[in-house]
């Protein structure tokens, strides 16, 4: 496996707006061999506050288990905010392409995966690929940005509920203007052109309600745009892969754990018919 960190921006292109040492990465899960393969960019959740550890190497080594490339990562959080950690995203996919035949992945077969706010983050790439705020940046090339498709896992997904507050403050600040929420409302922004999402939720969660999947999926439906949608009865949030790997109390659920050969199943298919 070539496992390497790669910082996305030089330093004199990137500051960190408390002056920190911070600087964004990816971390690579690459499969040895010459084969192509599809591959899948993750990014963990953490409010836009951190990012998470169990919803990073974990979740790539599963995809590596299922013969995809993997990729984490690890983007600006506060008191960076909007557009800093979507102009992450948008390198991390830009230097997976320019990278792609070097490390053997299929440039159309990439995957954006996120979990709670990193949910946030790989739905706003999936939606925003081509906002006027990713163009005139240096190493980002618009028709690099849209993902193939979307994996949302107890994803953050609108700013306009009652909930959240803490995520959309670290994001956008503490004087976000009515424009930016309904900007970062993902569900107001599904074109035909969003990729096939596979979505996955429980009805039990109390930090993320389940509403945020439901308005994102029906937003998908009235573009025409092809899903698949799993709400788990039970399981608070955070789970990552609900497994004992990355239980951290009451996250240990085998029915709930069932999302990743779900996903794994569909991600193969929805790459098959492309």
């Amino acid at each position: 496996m070539l496992h390497q960190t790669i910082t996305l921006w030089d330093t004199d292109s990137y500051r960190s707006e408390d002056n920190s040492h911070f600087q964004p990465t990816l971390v690579t899960y690459l499969l040895e061999g010459n084969k192509t393969r599809g591959a899948v960019l993750i990014c963990p959740g953490g409010g836009y506050r951190f990012t998470s550890a169990r919803e990073a190497e974990p979740v790539a080594m599963q995809f590596n288990a299922a013969g995809f490339h993997a990729f984490v990562l690890y983007y600006s959080v506060a008191p960076n905010t909007h557009p800093k950690p979507l102009r992450d995203a948008a390198q991390a996919m830009n230097i997976i392409r320019s990278n792609a035949q070097k490390w053997h992945v299929d440039a159309e077969k990439i995957a954006a995966c996120g979990f709670s706010a990193g949910g946030h983050l790989a739905a706003s790439l999936g939606v925003h690929w081509d906002k006027d705020y990713l163009k005139d940046i240096a190493g980002i090339w618009t028709e690099f940005n849209r993902p193939n498709a979307l994996i949302l896992c107890y994803a953050v997904l609108s700013a306009e509920t009652a909930t959240l507050q803490g995520s959309f403050h670290n994001l956008l600040g503490a004087n976000a203007r009515p424009e930016e929420l309904r900007e970062m409302s993902l569900e107001h922004h599904v074109t035909p052109q969003t990729a096939p999402t596979f979505l996955w939720h429980t009805y039990d969660d109390k930090a993320v309600p389940v509403e945020h999947t439901l308005l994102f999926a029906n937003a998908l439906r009235e573009q025409n745009v092809p899903f698949e949608l799993h709400i788990y009865p039970h399981g608070k949030h955070g789970l990552s892969l609900a497994t004992k790997e990355t239980d951290e109390g009451d996250g240990d659920l085998p029915h709930v754990s069932s999302w990743m050969k779900l996903c794994i199943e569909w991600l193969t298919q929805t790459f098959e018919d492309r």
